[in-house]
């Protein structure tokens, strides 16, 4: 029985939801086609109807998960409302729908061409928002930050995800954001030596 053009789109659709959360939780090499298929309410025979490879899924379910969480931050008008927002402990115990980078991040290393090209657009689009909404300093000075707390705060996040002591998890993603948010508003901008980064 034929599918209609908009019910593959719908089924497509799915596929690559559900890859882009299951991809998060357990790995690219940590979950199969059957259980992605099954995940989204389809037979594993329909997947090469969609897709050529788990690479070519690979490439498009990082890319919405990527496309998901700009949308997310795009929220933010302060560099350190989003570092608060991305090292907090409700983001860290939700791998799934959280950043694919801390998810993925080591693991896109052995990945193929296409999903490298996507992580590496999506890093250079964040240094660029990030540069942009630290305020003082040069511009060659704030990229540098941009680079640096980017790196940080996924470093961080892949850190506090890896332990298994929850308050040494929590220890980490406090300091980070003390490290990468900069000053508390109380503080925010009153010294020269407060450190200000947004």
């Amino acid at each position: 029985m034929r599918v209609s053009r908009e019910k593959a789109a719908e089924n497509r659709e799915r596929i690559v939801e559900t890859a882009a959360r299951m991809f998060r939780e357990h790995g690219f090499d940590g979950i199969g086609l059957d259980a992605i298929m099954n995940g989204a309410g389809l037979t594993h025979g329909g997947f090469y109807g969609h897709f050529r490879s788990k690479d070519d899924l690979a490439a498009e379910a990082v890319t919405r998960a990527l496309e998901r969480g700009v949308e997310k931050q795009s929220r933010y008008t302060k560099l350190g409302d989003l570092v608060s927002g991305y090292l907090s402990e409700r983001h860290c115990a939700d791998r799934a729908n959280g950043c694919a980078v801390g998810a993925l991040g080591a693991d896109i290393v052995r990945q193929g061409e296409g999903v490298r090209a996507v992580l590496t657009a999506y890093v250079q689009g964040q240094l660029d928002r990030f540069t942009y909404l630290l305020k003082n300093g040069t511009a060659a000075s704030r990229r540098k930050r941009a680079i640096t707390t980017l790196a940080g705060m996924v470093g961080a996040l892949t850190l506090a995800r890896a332990v298994d002591d929850s308050a040494l998890s929590k220890e980490i993603l406090a300091a980070a954001r003390d490290a990468f948010g900069g000053p508390k508003r109380a503080a925010h901008g009153h010294s020269r030596h407060t450190g200000t980064r947004s």
